[in-house]
């Protein structure tokens, strides 16, 4: 997971460099930078960021995995990878319900409300898929 992790952190850090230079460049060009694509480009910095540090923290705490062994073989990597969810409709719940909530900020406060719940009832659902039915161990 380490080789994962510092190339998360090298992408930060070019689209850092690149959202220097675009705000500069737009500056230049206009007279005022672009706010739209420099806050843009700055949160695909702030996430390249997250997700290299998350990966090198975990690295950190589970220890060398097959893909940081230069002399790794294939089948090192080989076994259980996790537990993956045969079918769910819950995903879809979820994100039916947060369009809905998100529409009810243009639409009203009480299809906002509406949504909120949906959204609390759809996240209960996927939470708790594998207590219930036929999945439940």
């Amino acid at each position: 997971m380490k080789v994962q992790g510092w190339l998360f952190l090298l992408c930060g850090l070019f689209f850092a460099g690149v959202t220097v230079a675009y705000w500069f460049w737009t500056k230049a060009a206009t007279g005022v930078g672009e706010p739209v694509g420099t806050t843009a480009m700055a949160i695909s910095v702030g996430f390249a960021f997250m997700i290299g540090y998350y990966l090198m923290f975990t690295a950190r705490r589970i220890g060398d995995q097959p893909e940081d062994n230069k002399q790794a073989d294939i089948s090192d990597g080989a076994g259980e990878i996790g537990f993956f969810s045969p079918s769910s409709w819950w995903p879809l719940f979820v994100c039916l319900a947060a369009a809905f909530t998100f529409a009810g900020f243009v639409i009203g406060l009480w299809m906002f409300f509406i949504g909120v719940f949906l959204v609390i009832m759809a996240l209960i659902g996927f939470v708790f898929q594998y207590y219930r039915g036929h999945f439940s161990h």
